[in-house]
C-alpha cells in the first residue's frame, strides 16, 4: 500500500505540474516543470522495481500478485505518458496554449486525483467492492469527457488554425494528452477486473 500511495502521489504531482506548465508561456518555466516531471517519472521507475522485489517475497491474502503487479505497471505507464506530454510542450514550443488543451490537462489531473482516492480501497476489496466500482466509473466518465474534448479540439484547430506547422503541434499535443487520460482509465479498468475476479472466486 505505501508504494501504491507513492505512485498515486507522483501521478498527482506530475498531472498538477502539467496543468501549471500550460498556464504559462515562459519557456524557462516549461523547462523547469518538465525537469520536475522527469524526476517523478524516474522515481516512479525505481518504485516499480521496489514493488516487484517486495511482492516476490510476500504471502498475499485476498489479492492476486499478478493483479497487483498489473496495477502498479499501469500506474507507471501513466507517469511515462505525462512525462512524454510535458516533453512535447518543451520540444514543440507552441505559439499559444488553447483553452481546450488546458481542459484536457485538467481532466488528466482529475483522473489522477480519482485514482489516488481509489487505490486505498483495494485493501478492503471485499467490503468496498461497490465503492471501488463507483470510483472506477468516475474515472471512466472523465476519460469519456476527454474523448469528447479531444474530438472537438481537433475539429476546431482544423477549422480555425491556418498555420499548418502550428496545427500539427496542437494536434500532436492533444493526442498525447488524450493518451494520458486513456492510460489512467486503464488503471481503473485493471482494478475493476481485479474486483470482478475476487468476487467470483
Amino acid at each position: 500500500m505505501p508504494i501504491f500511495s507513492q505512485q498515486a502521489a507522483f501521478l498527482c504531482q506530475t498531472s498538477e505540474a502539467l496543468c501549471h506548465m500550460l498556464s504559462t508561456m515562459d519557456a524557462a518555466e516549461w523547462k523547469r516543470i518538465q525537469k520536475e516531471i522527469k524526476t517523478c517519472e524516474v522515481q516512479g521507475d525505481a518504485l516499480l522495481t521496489e514493488f516487484r522485489e517486495l511482492l516476490s517475497g510476500r504471502l498475499l491474502g485476498q489479492l492476486s500478485r499478478t493483479d497487483l503487479t498489473t496495477v502498479a505497471m499501469s500506474m507507471d505507464d501513466c507517469l511515462d505518458v505525462i512525462k512524454d506530454a510535458s516533453k512535447a510542450v518543451l520540444i514543440y514550443h507552441p505559439k499559444k496554449i488553447d483553452a481546450q488543451l488546458k481542459d484536457l490537462s485538467q481532466i488528466i489531473r482529475d483522473e489522477a486525483l480519482a485514482l489516488r482516492d481509489l487505490l486505498p480501497m483495494l485493501w478492503d476489496i471485499h467490503h468496498k467492492a461497490s465503492a471501488i466500482s463507483l470510483q472506477c466509473d468516475r474515472v471512466a466518465e472523465l476519460e469519456h469527457a476527454a474523448d469528447d474534448a479531444y474530438e472537438e479540439y481537433i475539429g476546431y484547430i482544423f477549422t480555425e488554425e491556418e498555420d499548418l506547422r502550428e496545427m500539427t503541434k496542437y494536434k500532436n499535443l492533444a493526442e498525447l494528452f488524450e493518451k494520458a487520460t486513456d492510460s489512467e482509465k486503464h488503471v481503473a479498468d485493471c482494478i475493476r477486473l481485479m474486483v470482478l475476479r475476487h468476487l467470483h472466486e
